[in-house]
């Protein structure tokens, strides 16, 4: 990560207290995920089980719908893991004092970026650029 001009190790830091308070809420918010993600999984072998009990004398739009509704659960599945995953970094970060600091740039993260968006890992002008591309 590149270090940004000017900044110092004491404008870098931040208080125990407030590192606590970020780790207590991304952990609170990884844990609120992951219960999302097990209990869709749990569907998922739910809908899994029914549909081959239940397939006998399917016509082909049956099968559709239930292979579309299936593909969705495993979307939100996924999905739901990359944001587990997402916010596991963010922990990671803060232990090693680089939450709230852009990856490409170095600077400081706004704080509303991060209270909209706690696992931002880039400053919302490296973001655009990335986005661009």
């Amino acid at each position: 990560m590149a270090k940004a001009p000017g900044k110092t190790a004491p404008e870098r830091s931040r208080s125990a207290e407030e590192t606590e308070q970020i780790r207590l809420a991304l952990t609170e918010r990884r844990d609120e995920l992951q219960a999302e993600y097990d209990h869709s999984l749990t569907e998922l072998t739910v809908m899994q089980r029914e549909r081959l009990e239940d397939s006998a004398g399917d016509d082909q739009a049956d099968t559709g719908t239930k292979t579309l509704e299936r593909e969705q659960e495993i979307t939100l599945a996924n999905n739901l893991l990359e944001r587990v995953t997402q916010v596991e970094r963010a922990i990671e970060r803060l232990g090693e004092g680089n939450y709230g600091w852009c990856e490409r740039c170095g600077n400081a993260i706004p704080v509303e970026r991060l209270a909209a968006f706690p696992v931002a890992t880039r400053c919302v002008s490296c973001k655009q650029l990335e986005e661009r591309r």
